[in-house]
């Protein structure tokens, strides 16, 4: 796994060592990518606040930071995942712009003050299957987590059709055994 453009094209990243973690592969990272780059509804990733949900290892985040992003924040649960993107914000020199929240990403509570700003992009890759896209989504809402025009890029397996209540889909991209959903706020 490594890091497909930007900054730091080419720079491997760690993944967590379980079975738990599903990174999300190179290929479909560069299309992912592309696609908010050339999207006119996505926002501008220079300067962008990002919030990776569910990180795993962090590749999603990491990736937007490599494209110019100004901060992001992995929330994320499961030690060995954590692990690993403490490692990679290590190797790519990025501790002073981003921020690792241990916590549950369907019960996040209200925005901390030490993050006064909200996000304007949201990475939500959860376990495929388990009904946990909706209840992250209120959870960003009611935590006053996202900027009114924040895009939320959900990944979800190909076969999987989550509820998006309260969010306006404004495209989709399949890739393989996966399926993107692109947000924005109803």
């Amino acid at each position: 796994m490594r890091i497909v453009a930007g900054q730091f094209k080419g720079r491997p990243l760690q993944a967590p060592k379980t079975d738990a973690t599903r990174p999300t592969s190179d290929r479909a990272r560069e299309s992912l990518f592309n696609m908010i780059a050339h999207a006119p509804w996505a926002p501008d990733l220079e300067g962008a606040r990002v919030i990776d949900l569910f990180a795993g290892s962090g590749a999603l985040g990491l990736e937007a930071m490599s494209r110019g992003a100004e901060f992001c924040l992995f929330v994320e649960t499961a030690h060995q995942a954590v692990s690993a993107i403490r490692k990679n914000i290590a190797t790519l020199s990025l501790a002073n712009t981003t921020r690792v929240l241990r916590r549950s990403a369907i019960e996040l509570g209200a925005r901390p003050e030490g993050l006064a700003v909200p996000f304007d992009l949201a990475f939500l890759d959860p376990p495929y299957k388990k009904g946990l896209v909706e209840p992250c989504l209120s959870a960003l809402s009611e935590g006053a987590w996202l900027s009114e025009d924040a895009l939320m890029v959900v990944e979800t397996a190909a076969d999987e059709t989550p509820g998006l209540s309260g969010w306006d889909l404004v495209s989709t991209r399949d890739s393989g055994a996966a399926k993107f959903w692109f947000l924005t706020r109803a």
